[in-house]
């Protein structure tokens, strides 16, 4: 694979030893560990450094950990050996991977802003397709007012969530949480400072 998106991801988590994002999970996500099944199978999109993918591990679950850089998927690889967990991890384009039809009881994506439209559509799509009845989606991502902050996420104002555009997608399920706030954040170098975050947890019928 080689494109720019490719490239400037493999130097970004490449050029250091630190995780750019911590090793902690996101804070949505823990928030809403309630939602997710007490044993299964959950898809981490775009799972990069593996924080995320490695929290539900500890909790249980059987996790494939989806992302499309091997820098960052070596750092997974180090962080689920130290934390005495073991994941799938899939080298794939987030994109273009073959989301195996209703295979996951939830899907989580955290911060996979760099997609553009034509792509975050194709992504959603395949994550819908990939989730079983009754199983859950939870999403986190910058909303476009943190343009003004500039403390984490692109700059591109259409790679943005808002909360149209999640009722958009996955409006024709059961949304059981949706919140749209200003939080203080400190998740490694990447996601730093006051913050403005917007939240789904929707269930699949």
């Amino acid at each position: 694979m080689n494109t720019p998106d490719f490239d400037r991801w493999q130097t970004r988590f490449g050029q250091t030893e630190d995780y750019v994002f911590g090793e902690a999970p996101n804070h949505f996500l823990v928030a809403s560990a309630d939602f997710l099944p007490k044993q299964g199978r959950v898809l981490a999109v775009a799972d990069g450094e593996g924080r995320n993918g490695v929290w539900l591990a500890a909790r249980g679950l059987d996790v494939t950990s989806l992302d499309f850089s091997p820098a960052a998927q070596a750092k997974a690889r180090r962080l689920a050996q130290k934390r005495g967990v073991t994941m799938e991890i899939v080298e794939a384009d987030v994109h273009r991977w073959t989301y195996p039809e209703a295979s996951f009881d939830a899907v989580v994506e955290v911060f996979t802003q760099f997609s553009n439209p034509a792509d975050r559509a194709q992504k959603w799509a395949g994550m819908r397709r990939t989730l079983k009845p009754g199983g859950r989606v939870i999403v986190q991502g910058y909303t476009p007012r943190q343009l003004e902050y500039g403390t984490g996420g692109p700059r591109v104002a259409e790679n943005l969530y808002t909360e149209a555009m999640l009722r958009t997608a996955f409006g024709d399920w059961q949304i059981e949480r949706l919140v749209e706030e200003d939080v203080e954040m400190s998740e490694g170098d990447g996601h730093s400072g006051l913050s403005a975050v917007i939240g789904l947890i929707a269930r699949k019928p």
